[in-house]
């Protein structure tokens, strides 16, 4: 795979772990030699660099490390659609690299279907991290996936939009002009859809540039039912603090979010959210992330 020239992430660095089946590749922010103070997992069709500008300022005070999950940006681990269930794969590869690495980080985070990677992986193992801090995961509670079935979900608008979504562009400034303000993108600043665009095309070998994460391995992670992230929260020692969108969130707890909350984790909803809500309000991002690190959220 190769990429065209991509943004500079100063003051971050570049980083590529391998893995059994392949690498995965992420960006760190912060002090070389200072704990991993959060170890970050992005939402489905993302990547790490589109979250560069919310850490970027944190650089000063905390190490950061952004993690490409299977499929996406410049990780290289095969991603074969429906082959396995995608979601236990990603706490897998958590797992994984957090033992390649040879850290415990303090705080676990995640947005979307990273977070809900994050509470799969510490239901798994206790020790993982002290603390999470997740921005609206994927809750699909056993209830609703069993009413949806595999069929309806992947007959959902996310799944079928995202089979449908356009795969190759002439340039990254042609995508930024398809993309800007339009669509999911159309509450994302300017800066951060640049970034998005930086890891979230690779050179197609004809000139053109296309998706990192293929349409069909986005789309089977909106269609294949998560494992039961929900029940597993009263079981997890890590402090867990949640915030979820005002509008179209998708952590769904259902009858179950009495049990969350006696469970001592916390789950705060944002006014004027969607599910972006890491790029509508990076600052209460940071906010909780520099809380978390210290101790005190």
């Amino acid at each position: 795979m190769t990429h065209a020239a991509l943004p500079d992430v100063s003051p971050a660095r570049r980083r590529l772990i391998t893995l059994r089946e392949g690498a995965m590749a992420a960006i760190e922010f912060g002090p070389a030699d200072r704990p991993l103070d959060v170890l970050f997992l992005h939402a489905n069709g993302f990547n790490a660099a589109t979250y560069r500008a919310i850490f970027t300022p944190l650089a000063d005070r905390l190490r950061i490390l952004a993690v490409d999950q299977r499929g996406h940006g410049r990780t290289t681990l095969p991603a074969v659609p429906y082959a396995a269930n995608v979601w236990r794969g990603y706490s897998d590869d958590l797992l994984a690299l957090i033992d390649a690495i040879g850290e415990r980080p303090a705080v676990l985070s995640g947005h979307s279907m990273g977070g809900t990677a994050c509470l799969l992986a510490a239901a798994e193992r206790p020790d993982v991290a002290r603390r999470l801090v997740l921005f609206d995961p994927v809750i699909i509670t056993p209830e609703r996936a069993a009413l949806l079935g595999e069929e309806g979900m992947r007959g959902s608008p996310l799944a079928q939009g995202a089979l449908r979504r356009r795969d190759s562009f002439a340039s990254r400034a042609a995508a930024f002009e398809a993309y800007h303000g339009r669509g999911a993108f159309r509450t994302w600043p300017d800066a951060m859809l640049r970034d998005y665009l930086g890891d979230g095309l690779v050179e197609d070998g004809e000139g053109a540039m296309r998706l990192a994460c293929a349409p069909a391995w986005e789309s089977a992670n909106f269609s294949t039912p998560s494992p039961d992230a929900v029940g597993g929260i009263p079981d997890i020692r890590a402090t867990i603090r949640i915030f979820t969108a005002e509008h179209a969130s998708t952590a769904q707890f259902d009858a179950h979010e009495a049990a969350v909350l006696a469970s001592g984790a916390t789950i705060e909803t944002i006014p004027g959210t969607s599910h972006f809500l890491p790029m509508e309000r990076p600052d209460l991002v940071r906010e909780a992330l520099l809380a978390a690190a210290s101790g005190a959220g």
